[in-house]
């Protein structure tokens, strides 16, 4: 067997220009006999082509890019592996992409993907910039964007203000008066900006508010500096992670949940073994957010009509880590 036959390989042997063999391995119009001869080439050296290679010649390619800003987030990886699921049901495959996080990854990730002709990218988004903007208005393909909103674009969101409302009002119903919501910065307009806003109103109250990132160690430490001046009955945390963070500043700080310090996150996963509490949480539905996002991709790339802004649903997980006066 012939190592890493190529097409002019393919072609020599069975006396044919390079573009008959080409044609034959994308189903074109070449006559019964040559392709006889093609064929009895390829068996016989166990040719296998390169799909992707070979789809980029095709009109579709049947890939979807998925640009992932992380792949250690316990929620980005639900919605993406109920993402990567859905598309390989219906017969696509995925280019998963990691960005690490960095916007500027995620522009030119989109073009990257255009220039490799996908049939579709789906954008699990941070944030949506400028330049993101420009990117996706200047490629020809269709587009889903995940976690943001963008008018111009189809896009499937969780309905952040809602259930940022439903924590405030709760922990207000608790008899809360003193305390602190831990969020991230506003250039993440979901998380930074619709969730703390659903939060303070479903308060109605005044609350001291402080800005961490999305990692567990940052909020560690706010926490800590937090606690060496001022102790809040409640914290509230923009997401599951950041509350795993600030329980254990509070530990640290010789207090304990909830009979010191109130907690109450977003995420809804299983913080069991990091914490020795059971967490109170808002859950998001990332299976369904994924499976969505495969249906609307596919619809997208098939012509047909999708709504623009499409809303996944939350569940309030009541558990012991906030304390009724």
């Amino acid at each position: 067997m012939k190592k890493n036959l190529t097409i002019k390989d393919i072609a020599e042997m069975a006396g044919v220009a390079k573009s008959t063999v080409s044609r034959y391995l994308n189903n074109g119009n070449i006559s019964a006999a040559t392709s006889e001869k093609i064929k009895k080439v390829i068996e016989a050296n166990q040719y296998e082509p390169n799909a992707f290679a070979q789809s980029l010649k095709a009109k579709r390619t049947r890939f979807v890019g998925i640009i992932a800003p992380c792949l250690d987030s316990v929620v980005k990886s639900k919605v993406i592996m109920a993402l990567d699921d859905e598309l390989r049901n219906n017969s696509y495959n995925s280019l998963i992409i990691n960005t690490s996080l960095k916007t500027e990854l995620e522009v030119e990730s989109l073009e990257n993907l255009a220039r490799l002709k996908v049939d579709g990218i789906i954008l699990v988004a941070t944030e949506i910039t400028e330049k993101h903007k420009e990117v996706i208005n200047k490629i020809n393909i269709p587009i889903t964007i995940i976690g943001q909103q963008y008018s111009e674009v189809t896009s499937i969101i969780n309905d952040d203000y809602n259930a940022g409302f439903r924590v405030g009002e709760y922990i207000r119903e608790c008899g809360h008066k003193d305390v602190v919501y831990l969020g991230v910065s506003e250039t993440d307009v979901a998380v930074g900006i619709k969730r703390k806003n659903g939060v303070l109103n479903g308060f109605g109250n005044e609350m001291l508010v402080k800005i961490t990132d999305f990692t567990s160690e940052n909020a560690e430490s706010i926490v800590d500096e937090l606690l060496k001046s001022h102790t809040p009955t409640a914290i509230i945390c923009a997401t599951d992670k950041i509350a795993v963070g600030a329980f254990r500043a509070i530990e640290n700080n010789n207090k304990k949940v909830p009979e010191d310090i109130s907690l109450i996150g977003f995420g809804g996963y299983d913080t069991s073994t990091l914490i020795s509490t059971s967490l109170t949480t808002i859950k998001f539905n990332n299976k369904k957010m994924g499976e969505m996002a495969a249906d609307t991709i596919i619809k997208l790339i098939n012509g047909e009509e999708v709504p623009k802004l499409q809303i996944t649903e939350f569940n309030f997980i009541e558990r012991n880590s906030v304390k009724r006066f």
